[in-house]
């Protein structure tokens, strides 16, 4: 496996598919094209519904593990309390899964960035965090 096969994985969990699909597509789409770093979309209920899966955050996470770790992003109150009870478990989700604790958004373009660019996922996570920081004025 290639340095650039072993990038950090981001995983976006949002109470809506579309809303999760959507970011995935912007963040991929602003990452400057070419070798993106793997990003899935973790967004309602199994069943299309408008809330949070443990399954499909579980499912989404071990597809974009390549070994350097997953960084998840959350939307919301309940996303977080279902990613933290998955890591809480210890097996549901890959070893070096980290919650980051940043803006949907603003930190699912600077973690897919950052990944696609190849560093570790402490950078990743820094850079996701970071965007708090973003001024809009």
């Amino acid at each position: 496996m290639t340095a650039a096969d072993r990038r950090v994985g981001i995983v976006l969990v949002s109470h809506s598919r579309e809303v999760a699909e959507s970011v995935a597509r912007l963040a991929a789409g602003l990452s400057g094209g070419g070798d993106t770093a793997p990003v899935a979309a973790a967004g309602g209920t199994p069943d299309g519904g408008l809330g949070t899966s443990s399954d499909l955050v579980s499912a989404a996470a071990a597809s974009v593990d390549r070994g350097a770790g997953v960084a998840v992003l959350v939307d919301l109150g309940s996303a977080v309390l279902t990613v933290k009870a998955l890591l809480a478990e210890g097996d549901e989700l890959p070893e070096a899964t980290r919650l980051v604790d940043a803006p949907f958004v603003e930190g699912a373009v600077a973690a897919v960035v950052t990944a696609s660019a190849g560093a570790d996922l402490d950078a990743v996570v820094a850079a996701a965090s970071e965007a708090y920081a973003y001024r809009k004025e």
